[in-house]
């Protein structure tokens, strides 16, 4: 990866860190966003006593500029090790994901199959949405000279007045990485071992149903349950339903819990 530009952090995209209990939640924040996408559940793990921990992706909460650095891989070794520095202090540990953060978090559970023990996704972003991508991949270092960034659709929020704090620009040559993401995923999808829960926007303006049909009719070998959000967008950590996520994940940890605790009640 080649080093960053050295702008500072945005406000609210620190990553968060809470030690608690023996029962671990990893949260992947998605493309062009930052944990502060992921603060109020993550900080509702916490208060529940679980340990939780919600990293900075490469290239995020800064500048778009900066992402352009990065790629998918990058994106993937960042939560990767956050995983394996939470399981080395819990007993079980499942992963959570918004977004591409959803990607990322299969991903874990695909190839840490003995750490994750279950998975929850809110509009996970699993197949290609923009039909150029997958073109624009080999040659995205070009394309970025000529086009480093196209208008973004962020903070795809219902509740009035509340943003996503993320970027504004989507940066094309870290957008061309994500089909490789996608397709790894994809290919693993018949060896997802871990539950998943999953919740879908019923008016999500950035991701569209195709993802969560591929994850039913691939995703066979194991349980699969989905939640419909009527009342929130693309974002739905930050929107009207966040409640319902933030106890339906709690609920799904303790009941998948091998200690039958999940957390301190």
């Amino acid at each position: 990866m080649t080093p960053l530009i050295d702008n500072p952090l945005l406000p609210g995209a620190e990553p968060f860190s809470h030690r608690g209990s023996r029962t671990g939640a990893l949260l992947c924040h998605g493309f062009t966003g930052s944990p502060h996408s992921m603060r109020p559940w993550a900080e509702h793990l916490a208060d529940a006593g679980l340990s939780v921990e919600v990293p900075l992706l490469p290239g995020h909460g800064t500048a778009w500029q900066d992402m352009n650095l990065t790629g998918s891989d990058d994106w993937y070794a960042a939560v990767e090790k956050a995983l394996l520095d939470l399981a080395s202090r819990c007993d079980e540990v499942y992963v959570m994901g918004l977004s591409m953060g959803g990607a990322l978090s299969v991903r874990l559970a695909q190839e840490h199959p003995d750490l994750v023990q279950g998975v929850v996704l809110v509009n996970p972003s699993l197949v290609v949405e923009d039909l150029r991508l997958p073109f624009i991949a080999p040659i995205r270092h070009l394309v970025a000279r000529v086009l480093p960034s196209t208008p973004g659709l962020g903070s795809d929020i219902a509740l009035t007045g509340m943003g996503e704090g993320g970027y504004d620009r989507v940066p094309t040559a870290a957008a061309a990485t994500l089909p490789k993401l996608w397709s790894v995923v994809q290919k693993g999808l018949s060896g997802l071992r871990a539950p998943v829960l999953a919740y879908r926007s019923t008016q999500d303006h950035v991701v569209g149903p195709r993802s969560l049909r591929m994850l039913a009719r691939r995703a066979t070998n194991t349980t699969l349950m989905i939640h419909l959000l009527h009342d929130s967008y693309h974002v739905a950590t930050l929107d009207h339903d966040a409640t319902a996520i933030f106890d339906g994940s709690l609920a799904f940890v303790r009941e998948q819990s091998r200690s039958g605790e999940g957390a301190d009640r």
